[in-house]
This record gives C-alpha cells, structure tokens and sequence, in this order.
C-alpha cells in the first residue's frame, strides 16, 4: 500500500519554505494539518485562585512558547510587571528566541537547553539559589515537577492555559496513511474522537519520548519515532520511512 495522505497535529505552518511542503512535493503526498488538541487560556480570577504571586520569583522555565504568550498574558491581565533581573530558562534556543516577543533579549539573563528537559535541568542546578516559577498546562507533563524535586530545585508550577481535545464530529473520511503526533494530549484526542479507531495499516509517528509512551499506553504501534540519532526533526524522520518504504514496495 502507498503512502498517499498523512494527518499532522498541528497548525498548517505559515512558511510555504517548510519542510513538510518539501516532503509532500518529494513524495507526492497529500499533508494535512489539523491540530488534535486546542490551548484555552485561563482567566485572571481563575489563576489568582491558585495563591500564586509571581513577584515572588526570581526566575521562569519556558517548555514551549505557548507557555511564554500566556505567562505575559496573565502578567498584561493582572498589571504585574516582571522586574528586569528576571532569569529566564528554556527548553531549546528557538523557545528562547521566542522571549524578544516580549523583552529586550540582549539585556536579560536567558538560558536554554538542547531539546530534553534533562538538559535543561543541568543548567538549572547551576542556579540553585532561584526560586522558579513553572508555567504548564493542565494537564502536564509529570517529568518535569519529578526532576525539579529531585534535584532539589525551589520551585512552584501555576496552570495558565489547559489543554482540550478537539472536535473532529465533522470529519467523514478519516482515511490517513500517516498520523503524525507531537503530545501524548493528542493521542488522549485520538482515543476521545475515534473510539472505535482501529491502527490496522495505518502508520503513527510520535515526536519526543512522552508521545512515544502514550502511543503505546494506549495499545497503538509506534512506527515512526522522533527525535532520533539520523533525524533530529519530524520531517527528517518521516523522509527517512518513506524512503524506505518506498523501496520495499517496489
């Protein structure tokens, strides 16, 4: 069977110079974008009922930019403004290139890891004496209130956004070759919309060790896994399987 159309959890990119119009173009693929999950900020009144004062730190973890758009959403909404010494921690370089959105980026105290929470983690123990506040969904990701405490890092976590499944009611034909995943939020949608869905031939791809796992918690085949030591993107790694596949199905 050929690998004609596939489904991207995401938001259609904006650059027509992205690598997914390549692979499409390359293949000649049919790619869709529909994010399985939708971002709802929480209101001010909301968030206040957490008891969390923001003043009282002195330094932020960023794990994706969605959780910097509502961290200074909130800031705007309740009139707080974030002294300049703040240090600002983040997941990878283009999260952090994400902050001058907001900031003047050459005059703050910024630090980013690689791609791992844990490579963060190694910069964050060198700032042991801050206290951190950690912007996340609800729900989240366990990993990181696990490796904080672990480490013994100061820390406290504030809910500014949750995460829900989307509605796919008006989707007749789900006929994909090809799903491709980049949170275990959007396997949870998967499961919610489709409960009858059935893996059969079609291929799932997982970005990042979490996906992967709630792939398989919920009795799904991996078949495409990403980041990986010969593809550090999606992309990379969905080229890499239709190259492969391609050539079987010869």
């Amino acid at each position: 069977m050929k690998i004609r159309k596939i489904l991207v959890s995401q938001p259609e990119p904006q650059n027509p110079k992205s690598p997914y119009f390549e692979l499409a173009r390359k293949y000649n693929l049919k790619i869709e974008f529909k994010p399985f999950n939708q971002v709802e900020g929480i209101s001010v009144k909301d968030f206040r009922q957490q008891k969390v004062n923001l003043l009282d730190f002195t330094a932020v973890i960023f794990t994706s930019k969605t959780g910097i758009d509502h961290f200074f959403r909130i800031c705007n909404e309740m009139r707080v403004v974030v002294p300049d010494t703040m240090k600002y921690f983040c997941i990878t370089e283009n999260v952090a290139f994400y902050l001058q959105k907001y900031i003047v980026y050459r005059k703050r105290k910024i630090f980013h890891g690689k791609s791992r929470f844990q490579d963060l983690i190694d910069i964050i123990i060198k700032h042991r004496e801050d206290h951190y506040f950690v912007p996340l969904s609800e729900p989240h990701n366990a990993e990181i209130p696990e490796l904080l405490e672990k480490n013994s890092i100061k820390f406290t976590i504030g809910t500014l956004y949750k995460t829900i499944s989307s509605d796919f009611s008006n989707v007749k034909d789900f006929d994909y070759d090809i799903l491709v995943f980049y949170s275990p939020s959007g396997i949870k949608s998967l499961r919610e919309n489709f409960p009858e869905f059935k893996q059969g031939e079609i291929k799932i791809a997982a970005f990042g060790p979490t996906t992967a796992c709630a792939v398989e918690q919920e009795g799904f085949r991996l078949d495409i896994n990403a980041p990986n030591a010969k593809a550090p993107s999606m992309t990379m790694a969905l080229d890499d399987f239709l190259k492969e596949y391609n050539r079987n199905i010869k």
